[in-house]
């Protein structure tokens, strides 16, 4: 069966990733998703480095229950093994995009998971179901708009110029 993104986009530069039935809870999922929603790749993978050192913690806005408080953050917690999964979904999504020829300034344009299905534990476990999520995550090359807009302000620059030696 073929998976149907989320994200719809005919865009060329931008580079996606998708794991599916990734063995972490939807919910932290969910939180960390929301969290890097909008960062730079790169921050987005030291972010998750620091989160298996327990040197940074991710807020948790939604599903709060026994977060503690963090200075700065409010109720946040580190969730291991959530954000060993999700680097290693980014260094895939880097590798993604310099498969497709873009450059190093990515920004992370979309972020979501959903609930997967939940099979049962093997053995003693049983009865007991697993948790399983399906992330997808979306980069976006923001080289380009940086370049427009130096060169729209160039042309504003030098339209100011021209006006401006015309009234003289």
């Amino acid at each position: 069966m073929k998976y149907k993104y989320a994200f719809k986009s005919d865009k060329e530069n931008i580079a996606k990733v998708l794991g599916r039935d990734v063995e972490i809870s939807t919910k932290k999922a969910i939180e960390i998703c929301a969290y890097i929603k909008g960062m730079q790749l790169k921050n987005c993978i030291a972010l998750m480095e620091k989160v298996m050192r327990q040197e940074e913690a991710i807020p948790f806005r939604r599903f709060t229950e026994g977060a503690g408080h963090q200075k700065g953050k409010g109720a946040a917690k580190y969730p291991y093994k959530a954000a060993k999964q999700f680097l290693m979904l980014l260094k895939s999504l880097e590798a993604n995009a310099q498969n497709k020829g873009l450059g190093q300034d990515l920004k992370i344009i979309h972020a979501c998971s959903q609930k997967a299905a939940e099979p049962y534990h093997y053995g003693r476990k049983r009865r007991i179901k697993m948790k399983r999520t399906h992330v997808e995550i979306v980069a976006e090359e923001t080289e380009a708009k940086r370049d427009a807009k130096k060169e729209s302000k160039k042309e504003k620059q030098e339209k100011r110029v021209e006006t401006e030696s015309a009234k003289k």
